[in-house]
């Protein structure tokens, strides 16, 4: 059985309180009170779903309650019409300023109060179901970004899981690579901070995605899958035969990846990744492969990850070498500026190579 809404007059005036309750009673629960402060005390006790409020009481009048009633988060939101026989548009329109819904006159006309106190109780459930339906819609939205998050980030666990198991089963075949596809991701990491804090190359640099740029730099060297264990687990120099074997797994990688891109959606990441397997060998002279690109004509990021790839390289153990200490290192880098790699970039290298 639902519960009949509760309505408090509140009128100094004894027969406008049996007028109100007699139009009201058989609809609602009427609490008839003959002053502000008693109807305080009740409030402690009982919320009403709205209140006729008099203006003209001793004591405390009806826009000093009003204020009280607005100032008190347990009754803020209840609905007040204010009573009165006064015909002063500028004491209306200061109730209603207060937070008053609605006047009604008196002497009362039963049939014009029942319809009154009918059209706001309607309103009022109607705002607070439009409340409650929005609070819903608010958690609601808040569960399915959350669960949308949760989906994104399984997703992203499971990419980067396959990312570095293919990773690992490069290197894994490679024997002279070691920790390269970590060690030159860093590298890669440390150029591009440099750049941006330099504000060099802003306007592109501004259009990458840095965590997909870095994950997909792991993929550099994915076409040695396609190269022949006789050449990649060679323990002494390649002749120059097998060093251009060894050079097409630039051009697989750009295929691997292709084949990828042709099962998925168009995503950056799998961009990227090309770009960086397609170009790290290009060299700024135009002397590099597999496209002999020159200059700018090479992608940016490609001419980065030449850098880090081949410092990496050098300060390696490989079988047909020593690791070159440090300082040469820098020094072939630096000395590669204008032909091997990009002057600009080679600079920045210059003045950051101690972070790598």
């Amino acid at each position: 059985m639902n519960e009949r809404p509760i309505i408090m007059i509140v009128d100094d005036n004894i027969t406008n309180l049996k007028i109100g309750k007699n139009a009201l009673a058989d609809s609602y629960d009427v609490f008839t009170i003959p002053s502000a402060n008693k109807m305080f005390d009740l409030l402690d006790r009982k919320k009403p779903d709205l209140i006729l409020l008099d203006i003209d009481m001793p004591e405390i009048d009806g826009f000093e309650a009003l204020k009280i009633i607005k100032s008190r988060p347990d009754t803020k939101n209840i609905p007040v019409i204010f009573l009165t026989a006064l015909d002063q548009p500028d004491q209306e329109l200061l109730g209603l300023s207060l937070g008053a819904i609605d006047y009604i006159t008196k002497p009362f006309q039963p049939t014009l109060l029942r319809k009154r106190v009918e059209v706001h109780l309607t309103v009022s459930k109607q705002r607070l179901t439009l409340e409650k339906q929005r609070a819903e819609l608010k958690d609601y939205n808040k569960n399915l970004q959350r669960m949308v998050a949760e989906k994104t980030w399984k997703v992203l666990e499971l990419q980067n899981a396959v990312l570095k198991t293919i990773a690992e089963l490069v290197e894994s075949r490679d024997l002279i690579t070691g920790e390269h596809m970590g060690q030159t991701q860093r590298g890669l990491a440390v150029m591009v901070d440099a750049l941006s804090d330099l504000g060099l190359f802003r306007e592109e640099i501004q259009t990458w995605d840095m965590g997909l740029l870095m994950e997909s730099s792991l993929l550099h060297d994915v076409g040695k899958i396609a190269i022949s264990d006789a050449i990649l687990k060679k323990p002494g120099k390649l002749t120059p035969a097998e060093f251009d074997q060894m050079k097409l797994h630039t051009v697989y990688g750009v295929k691997i990846i292709e084949k990828i891109q042709s099962y998925a959606s168009e995503n950056d990441f799998l961009e990227y990744a090309k770009i960086l397997a397609g170009t790290h060998h290009e060299k700024w002279d135009g002397s590099g492969y597999p496209e002999g690109l020159a200059g700018e004509d090479i992608p940016l990021k490609g001419r980065l990850m030449a850098i880090a790839d081949v410092y990496d390289a050098l300060v390696a153990v490989r079988p047909y070498k020593k690791a070159f200490p440090k300082a040469e290192a820098v020094r072939l880098i630096l000395d590669g500026r204008g032909t091997h790699f990009d002057p600009v970039l080679t600079d920045v290298f210059e003045q950051v190579n101690d972070k790598f």
